[in-house]
């Protein structure tokens, strides 16, 4: 989600990855759902394992509870988010966790 909104409000203006240190096989259908809500498809999104070489290239990192198993390097900026998973939640559980996510990401630009 957080990937998709920053694509979004960014409008072009940084790179954007999205991966994490335990990747699901699929992206829960409550966030593809609620994601729809907001007109962004991710039906077709295929969750990916977090690389060294994606934290090393980075500039802002942005971690949601990964803890030790995320690489980390200085001179890098850090955020961790701590977020509810929303794994196995439903829709009207997940719309929370999207709104504040859709927030830190506006706060994230601005500080840009």
């Amino acid at each position: 989600m957080a990937a998709a909104l920053l694509q979004r409000h960014a409008a072009g203006r940084v790179r954007v990855r999205s991966a994490g240190s335990e990747p699901a096989d699929a992206v829960n259908p409550a966030v593809v759902a609620a994601m729809a809500e907001l007109g962004i498809d991710l039906a077709s999104a295929v969750p990916r394992r977090l690389e060294d070489e994606a934290v090393r290239e980075a500039d802002v990192v942005v971690t949601m509870g990964c803890g030790d198993a995320c690489p980390v390097y200085p001179g890098k900026r850090y955020e961790d988010w701590e977020l509810p998973d929303p794994s196995g939640l439903g829709v009207d559980e997940v719309r929370p966790i999207r709104d504040e996510i859709e927030r830190r990401v506006r706060a994230l630009l601005a500080g840009l």
